[in-house]
């Protein structure tokens, strides 16, 4: 009964959506041709009902030396990424280092990865940064407009931490009404807090047709297997950030992985993508999940930097700076990445996997 409220509730702003983008965001959204320019078959939706599942990586940022993004090394990255068997990319994300950068910024840097994969697979983008929800329905316009396949929300920027999923659930509503027919998606950002999507709040999410896209950061099986029964089938790709889970969640129908260890060894994240389901290779994916649960707390200190690190060490010639609050690798730590990276190659060896040179 709740949710057929909810809904009813969502059918009824839809249809004062007109009135409500000319009172909130004057004639912005209601420009002609504005409904016409969203693509009408995303390639993040367009594979349902197949098998085939995805490693797609939360893309770092490279800066110069002066902080600047390096948008050079972003396309050597982009290369670099697809060598590795990368299926799509998420621009513009936390590992990016979004929130310290300004609007302008995040839209150049979405744009620049857009143009520079040039279909070759999805890009999405965070796109719901804004003070109020019309200001966060006019930034995913912009985002879109940079030619992503999906804007990325972020659960924690529709509620504070102490309200209910009733109050997320009636901004999410107020926000479609204003978006129109923009693909979206969902991700459970640490930052500002880590709001989980609630079995209820998902529901609702995966009966708009518009949401394509999930990134999963529950790190608990039974929540993630509670999700899955719901978005299976439908238009909604699930991907897991949580490494320790990654297997099980491909094996019970999500979608890929997008865990921040794909920042270091990607390849590693292809070849259990491509054989979660393989029989064949049962024995060597139980393995390397094992394997890749118990690297990632090393390398997660001090992230996103220690992936910089980590990638200059694979042969990619990027500087080792962040915006983020972590600005040294200190000798234990890169003592501990010159173990993993030693170790990564012994992966590759077992599994017979080519690396990329950087």
């Amino acid at each position: 009964m709740k949710m057929e409220q909810e809904l009813t509730r969502r059918k009824f702003l839809e249809k004062m959506a007109p009135a409500t983008l000319s009172l909130l965001v004057g004639s912005e959204l209601m420009k002609p041709g504005y409904a016409l320019a969203n693509k009408p078959d995303p390639a993040f939706s367009g594979s349902v009902g197949t098998s085939e599942k995805k490693f797609v990586p939360v893309m770092i940022t490279p800066f110069t030396a002066s902080l600047k993004i390096d948008y050079d090394k972003v396309s050597r990255i982009i290369d670099f990424y697809l060598a590795a068997g990368a299926k799509g990319f998420f621009a513009n994300c936390l590992s990016s280092e979004m929130y310290f950068m300004n609007d302008q910024e995040r839209i150049d840097l979405t744009r620049h990865v857009v143009k520079y994969v040039n279909g070759k697979v999805p890009v999405v983008s965070t796109g719901s940064f804004g003070d109020s929800i019309a200001s966060k329905a006019l930034f995913a316009k912009k985002i879109h407009d940079t030619g992503a396949d999906g804007v990325i929300l972020i659960s924690s920027h529709f509620a504070e931490k102490n309200q209910s999923d009733a109050v997320l659930m009636e901004n999410l509503e107020k926000f479609f009404a204003l978006t129109g027919d923009i693909r979206l998606g969902t991700y459970e950002c640490p930052s500002p807090y880590k709001r989980i999507i609630s079995p209820e709040v998902f529901k609702f999410l995966v009966s708009n047709k518009n949401m394509i896209y999930h990134k999963d950061t529950t790190e608990d099986l039974k929540a993630i297997e509670g999700k899955l029964v719901i978005s299976n089938g439908t238009q909604m790709e699930f991907y897991n950030a949580h490494a320790a889970t990654a297997l099980k969640s491909l094996q019970k129908g999500g979608k890929g992985m997008s865990p921040i260890s794909g920042n270091f060894y990607p390849e590693i994240h292809t070849w259990l993508c491509k054989n979660a389901n393989n029989p064949a290779k049962s024995e060597d994916a139980n393995w390397i999940q094992a394997e890749i649960a118990r690297m990632e707390p090393l390398i997660s200190i001090p992230y996103p930097l220690s992936s910089k690190y980590f990638l200059k060490k694979r042969g990619l010639p990027i500087e080792l700076v962040c915006r983020a609050k972590s600005k040294v690798v200190s000798p234990e730590q890169q003592q501990t990445l010159d173990y993993a990276h030693s170790v990564f190659l012994g992966w590759c060896d077992r599994l017979h996997i080519k690396t990329v040179k950087g």
